[in-house]
């Protein structure tokens, strides 16, 4: 059972990305990717829920469907308290993450216990949680996933990134670690950030001491070559739309763009995107008696607990790609939509494929939201006019709401609004 439920997901991935010939350069370079992404990428989700959940409006009634990731935002969008959340990816870590997280929620003791799971995740004491209160509530190939062993994890079971601080870890973790072993050659020390008191404060470090690091040869080197953003999930197809957002072509010049937005439009106090980036976890001290003490996603927060435990039974995370799932579903039965970032990966004909089911299922005034590696979106020209027509592109709102995204990492958010 566990066998066939893997070989599925390994060809569902194959499927999304792989779209040249195994002999080419860049067929390579996909089957490369794809070896790469089979493990865990995101151990946070790197998309700001807060400004998701202000596009899509949910309601005590609404039905949606999402891409787990890394199952932060499907967790923080329960305190919108929609009817009903359907979580899909292709990749077998995140489904565990999200499944793991969903029976954290609703099994361990309280509060401090979850916290510590999730938001320090380097604790042996969630070994031992995780033994008493959840692997007896967990299905049969989520355990397996967790207490399998792999070389990423030098042959320890999967379970103890919770005690290894598990933002460390995935591609993504080692991404960012790379980042600062970098800069830290280079006499840069990133997590001077995380001390900064204002945001005067933010753009002098990232002037001085981050923003030189981009024009330094090795950076300009590694960066040049689509192997070294795997660690952002960032897929060949989806390194060249980012580039094309350069006029220069430059991918140096698109991190050192985006970088900055992270580090100088939002402040540290405000922006738990930054403190993973620059501080290599959330900010300490975020569970003391007198409350949360720096930034944290909404459902780490102490205020959001109980209702999300009550709520966790809401949502279901499957191992499936997401039109194959909208194709199971009735027509006219859901509200919200969260394509992440997928559709830079897509083809044309998948594109209108994802589409034409998104308009079967959508009812009157559904919102369908995605984010791209370049500013425009990307759907006018590719998929079909029938299609489209039937949709209205927010443009304004959309414009707004990017500017809010505390992540900072994506070139464009839009928000599409089904006219019936």
């Amino acid at each position: 059972m566990a066998q066939s439920t893997l070989t599925a997901s390994k060809t569902r991935l194959r499927n999304a990305v792989h779209r040249s010939d195994a002999s080419s350069r860049e067929g390579i370079l996909e089957r490369l990717f794809t070896f790469a992404f089979k493990g865990l990428v995101y151990p946070q989700i790197w998309e700001d829920p807060d400004v998701d959940m202000k596009a899509l409006r949910l309601t005590s009634d609404s039905r949606m469907i999402t891409i787990a990731s890394g199952g932060c935002n499907v967790m923080s969008y329960l305190t919108a308290n929609p009817a009903e959340i359907t979580a899909v990816d292709l990749n077998r870590a995140h489904v565990a993450l999200g499944r793991l997280k969903l029976a954290a929620a609703r099994h361990l003791p309280n509060y401090e216990t979850f916290y510590r799971f999730f938001g320090e995740a380097d604790e042996k004491a969630n070994v031992a949680a995780y033994k008493r209160f959840l692997k007896d509530n967990l299905d049969p190939e989520t355990v397996a996933y967790w207490e399998g062993r792999d070389l990423a994890n030098w042959g320890r079971k999967r379970i103890t990134l919770f005690s290894r601080d598990l933002y460390h870890h995935g591609l993504l973790g080692y991404f960012i670690g790379i980042g600062h072993l970098v800069a830290k050659f280079y006499g840069i020390d990133p997590k001077y950030m995380v001390k900064t008191r204002s945001l005067e404060e933010q753009r002098s470090f990232f002037d001085t001491a981050l923003s030189p690091l981009f024009d330094k040869r090795l950076v300009r080197w590694a960066t040049s070559k689509k192997m070294s953003l795997y660690g952002l999930g960032i897929p060949p197809a989806q390194y060249d739309a980012l580039v094309s957002a350069n006029a220069d072509g430059d991918m140096s010049a698109v991190l050192r763009q985006r970088l900055e937005k992270l580090a100088c439009d939002f402040s540290m106090q405000d922006n738990y995107f930054a403190w993973q980036a620059f501080g290599r976890g959330y900010a300490p001290g975020s569970v003391g008696s007198t409350g949360e003490s720096g930034p944290l996603p909404p459902y780490l927060k102490r205020d959001h607990f109980e209702e999300i435990r009550a709520r966790a039974g809401r949502v279901r995370v499957l191992n499936r790609n997401f039109t194959e799932h909208l194709q199971t579903l009735g027509e006219g039965t859901l509200d919200a939509y969260v394509l992440l970032d997928a559709q830079d990966w897509m083809t044309d004909h998948q594109l209108n494929a994802l589409w034409s089911e998104i308009t079967r299922t959508a009812r009157p005034g559904a919102r369908v939201i995605f984010r791209t590696a370049a500013e425009p979106t990307l759907l006018p020209g590719r998929v079909a006019n029938e299609i489209l027509d039937r949709w209205t592109y927010e443009e304004e709102e959309s414009l707004d709401l990017g500017r809010q995204d505390r992540s900072s990492i994506y070139g464009g958010f839009h928000l599409y609004v089904f006219n019936g």
